[in-house]
């Protein structure tokens, strides 16, 4: 099992160090970094290979969000999980226009936690049933979630199961299986339909293909 490197961002000290003890206690996953700040976080990120942060919505000097825009510039391999005491749609929904791969609340479980770490690496986004629900009803209202995709992207039928089986939350490995393709070949497909689409990850794609009723899950 490959080791996940994680950082985590939080303006509170205690809360953090409990994030460390717990996450430290995983079997594969460590905490490579942490901070106070977004804006400190971005600093000591530079030129450090991790693969999830952990980001409090709410922080001094840069707030989550503000570092998550950051991040996609500096750190664009690294998926962004946003931790918040709130379940606003709004706050979640301009949490995952910003590049977010999850949302979590900061009443989760060590279990759900681990889990959610888990899954972003094997499918490129995690949200509990409560949040996907909410993001859903945000998704299909046009006038409360305005994206920047591009105007009418041409997929190809083979993308379009890609993106399909992608929704369903299927891993790179399985659906190279089921449609009896390299795993390398699906990711190539997953990067060309964020290009075309203009998404700015794997959570854009989910987004759009619901958005445009190209799947149904």
């Amino acid at each position: 099992m490959n080791l996940i490197k994680v950082a985590i961002a939080d303006d509170h000290k205690l809360f953090r160090s409990g994030l460390i003890s717990l996450l430290d206690a995983t079997e594969n996953i460590r905490v490579v970094l942490d901070a106070g700040t977004g804006k400190e976080l971005s600093e000591q990120i530079i030129g450090m290979s991790v693969d999830v942060v952990l980001m409090d919505v709410e922080m001094p000097d840069m707030d989550g969000i503000e570092a998550s825009r950051l991040l996609r510039k500096i750190a664009p391999q690294t998926k962004v999980v946003m931790l918040s005491a709130h379940n606003e749609k709004r706050l979640i929904l301009h949490a995952v226009e910003n590049g977010a791969c999850g949302y979590l609340l900061k009443d989760t479980d060590r279990d759900e936690l681990v889990e959610a770490i888990n899954t972003v690496m094997q499918n490129g986004f995690c949200f509990n049933k409560d949040i996907s629900n909410l993001l859903l009803k945000g998704i299909v209202n046009k006038e409360q979630f305005q994206t920047t995709f591009s105007n009418k992207p041409k997929l190809t039928e083979r993308e379009l199961k890609v993106l399909e089986l992608i929704c369903k939350e299927l891993t790179n490995a399985e659906i190279s299986e089921k449609l009896f393709l390299s795993p390398r070949t699906v990711e190539g497909h997953r990067q060309r339909m964020i290009e075309k689409i203009g998404a700015r990850n794997t959570v854009g794609l989910v987004l759009f293909a619901l958005k445009n009723k190209l799947v149904e899950i």
